[in-house]
């Protein structure tokens, strides 16, 4: 018999949507999460990361193997409000489906695994091994959640990773690394009329960027999987009079990685342009301030293939294995595993992250929660 209801699951994921966890405040649906499990018997314990922001562990089962398992608790902003139907931080039940911020990214996936760890818990399913739970601080930006939790060997003795980010009936299995970078030109200002007596911060950014634009897409570095590397620049600032040289300006760049065409090549090639542009008279500075690695484990695992037969019984179709442009925390939960370590993203949702509307199916939803039920204790048998 069941913990709860279908109201009651709804209930729950209406309570995580009404946080308004946006890019902070993880810790108010930490404490929820925390006496939620408590209530059924299930001991879940804090990480702090700064005084709003919380990790939270919880674990069931003993013994045997670890099925780590991961979704993160904040959401990015809802943007205009006015251009919502509904309220954003309201879940909101309308045609089938389930409308607010983070239905789809991902406080579905995140309530759905919460409430299978305690429907399985209650039934006394699950006979060998243990099913951790890692939920996550800002995935969304910056990532220092995840990175936590490798920094404090949570995932050491994990054996296999289900991350329930929203992939619908689909398993991806791979996904590109992401960098973020800054570089900032310090110049001299000057009277447009007289620029000799000045240096333009902005040329040797532009230069550079230019000569970035070649070095990274004209590679012929490729993946089977996951395509080419990505390079973008996204930000450009400098100056702040049209009749004046500009003293400073900076730049933000988006790299897109995969194994070929790795981090730290990606990093190292973008320095040598920096050097190069400063060996010329140029004074500019490089930070990284974000760097994840792609990820690709093994297609076909034991956790991919009860994950995709499982899966199968709901979509009543076959569940497609695929790779992802996409960033997850397994780029730092992964850190120091084997290339054959089995993970897979597979989670309830849809292509409607971050987006105005953003929502859920409401049967995939609740489906998910005895999907997983299933899974998690399949796995561990």
């Amino acid at each position: 018999m069941s913990v709860f209801s279908n109201a009651e699951k709804v209930q729950i994921f209406a309570d995580l949507v009404k946080i308004k966890s946006v890019n902070d405040d993880e810790t108010e649906v930490a404490q929820y999460l925390q006496r939620l499990f408590a209530d059924h018997g299930i001991k879940a314990e804090l990480m702090p990361l700064s005084a709003t922001r919380s990790n939270l562990v919880a674990e069931i089962g003993s013994g045997g193997s670890v099925l780590g398992i991961s979704g993160h608790m904040d959401v990015v902003t809802p943007g205009d409000l006015k251009q919502w139907d509904t309220d954003p931080f309201q879940l909101t039940a309308k045609g089938g489906k389930l409308y607010g911020r983070g239905a789809t990214d991902m406080k579905g996936g995140l309530a759905a695994m919460v409430i299978a760890m305690i429907e399985i818990n209650a039934a006394h399913t699950l006979t060998k091994g243990r099913i951790r739970l890692m939920a996550t601080v800002a995935e969304e930006v910056g990532e220092t959640g995840s990175q936590k939790f490798y920094e404090a060997g949570t995932m050491q003795d994990v054996d296999a990773l289900l991350i329930g980010e929203p992939s619908g009936y689909n398993i991806a299995f791979a996904q590109k690394g992401s960098i973020d970078i800054r570089i900032e030109s310090a110049g001299k200002a000057a009277h447009s009329s007289m620029p000799e007596q000045g240096y333009n911060a902005l040329d040797p950014l532009i230069d550079l960027l230019n000569q970035a634009n070649h070095a990274f897409r004209d590679s012929d570095r490729q993946s089977d999987l996951l395509g080419k590397l990505v390079f973008n620049a996204t930000v450009l600032q400098g100056g702040n009079q049209v009749n004046s040289i500009p003293a400073k300006a900076e730049t933000e760049l988006n790299i897109r990685s995969i194994p070929e065409f790795d981090n730290d090549t990606a990093i190292a090639t973008l320095q040598k342009l920096v050097d190069q542009q400063n060996a010329k008279g140029a004074h500019l500075t490089m930070t990284v301030f974000m760097s994840q690695n792609p990820v690709q484990a093994p297609m076909d695992t034991r956790l991919s293939n009860l994950a995709a037969k499982i899966g199968a019984t709901y979509a009543g179709q076959p569940i497609p294995k695929v790779a992802i442009p996409a960033v997850t925390d397994a780029s730092n939960l992964l850190k120091g595993k084997s290339s054959d370590f089995p993970f897979i993203m597979f989670g309830p949702g849809n292509d409607t992250p971050h987006q105005v509307n953003e929502n859920i199916d409401k049967q995939l939803y609740l489906d998910f929660i005895k999907l997983y039920e299933n899974l998690f204790v399949s796995y561990l048998q």
